[in-house]
């Protein structure tokens, strides 16, 4: 509980104000208990990292010779899957020529 002793002069208008210079409320510290359940969620996901072999680059499955073409005409399944990074910058590729990606 706290006291404040105002002298009868000061007017009832400043009050407020003092009263809230006087009483300083504790600090609260906000935790965000969901972005720390989501970090701990995702060390299970993607495991240590350190830990983790680094991969060796690996060969290109498309061949730098092919074209949009080859792809959209062919009903065949691909040989192997394509990484989806390699696919993109495949795509990306064609657009830049075609003048579609700026």
């Amino acid at each position: 509980m706290v006291v404040i002793l105002i002298p009868m002069k000061i007017r009832l208008q400043r009050f407020p104000m003092m009263l809230a210079k006087a009483v300083q409320p504790e600090k609260v510290v906000f935790v965000n208990h969901a972005e720390i359940a989501w970090h701990e969620s995702r060390k299970q996901w993607i495991g240590v990292q350190s830990q983790k072999s680094k991969r060796l680059p690996r060969e290109p499955v498309m061949s730098w010779t092919t074209t949009y073409e080859d792809l959209l005409c062919s009903t065949e399944p691909f040989q192997q899957p394509i990484p989806l990074g390699e696919m993109v910058d495949f795509l990306v590729d064609i657009w830049h020529e075609e003048g579609l990606y700026d």
